[in-house]
């Protein structure tokens, strides 16, 4: 038992800077993220045609293809065409950006829906934009009912950082499995990543639902 404790101990600067890592990859992205979303979310419900295909077309092919060849299509894919140099970091960051983009799409969009088609109307008779309606009326309430399906695609997106391993990002599972393949204790290692991974996701449900009463509250 003491044994193990030490091999886990003795890893654990590493893991936590792999850790560090993990969450700092997965709030650049989500932030990146939402923007986009929000973004492609109103393209989809406008009257233009050519919005909502693009819109449409976005979430089709992200969505249909999995993220882990979107992660080497852009990492290795990209730069033997185009003349860039992209850093694993780099290229993890636009990979879980543009895949948890698709998703948010769709969750701002059927929270923009969600609401009273009535209160755009209200908002353009009494002299708003569609623009100011939709940020000063509809947004704010579609946001309170976003936040699960928010904090659930932040959920999913810690979880998928694991495989940015394969180009060699030294996140939580990559540096986990450096230290078993020094070591030979993999047991005891991957069972501290599961343990870290468990303490970001809990803690982040706990806030959900802190956020959430505060939300219903107000």
């Amino acid at each position: 038992m003491m044994e193990t404790i030490e091999v886990i101990l003795e890893g654990l600067p590493t893991l936590l800077r792999g850790m560090g890592v993990t969450i700092e990859i997965t709030v650049i992205s989500l932030i990146l993220a939402m923007f986009i979303g929000l973004i492609l979310g109103v393209c989809s419900i406008t009257k233009s045609r050519i919005l909502r295909g693009f819109s449409t077309a976005f979430v089709d092919i992200i969505r249909g293809t999995p993220l882990l060849v979107q992660i080497l299509f852009i990492y290795f894919g990209l730069p033997s065409v185009i003349d860039i140099d992209l850093t694993a970091f780099s290229a993890g960051v636009i990979a879980i950006t543009v895949n948890a983009a698709a998703y948010l799409v769709e969750i701002f969009r059927a929270g923009i829906n969600s609401i009273d088609k009535g209160q755009m109307e209200a908002g353009r008779t009494i002299g708003f934009s569609y623009a100011q309606t939709m940020r000063l009326i509809i947004l704010p309430q579609a946001i309170k009912r976003m936040i699960p399906a928010i904090v659930n695609q932040f959920i999913v997106s810690i979880k998928d950082t694991s495989l940015l391993s394969a180009i060699g990002l030294a996140e939580l599972t990559l540096s986990g499995q450096s230290i078993y393949a020094a070591n030979y204790r993999a047991f005891e290692i991957l069972f501290a990543v599961g343990v870290l991974y468990f303490v970001i996701i809990y803690s982040l449900s706990l806030f959900a639902r802190w956020l959430e009463r505060r939300l219903d509250v107000a």
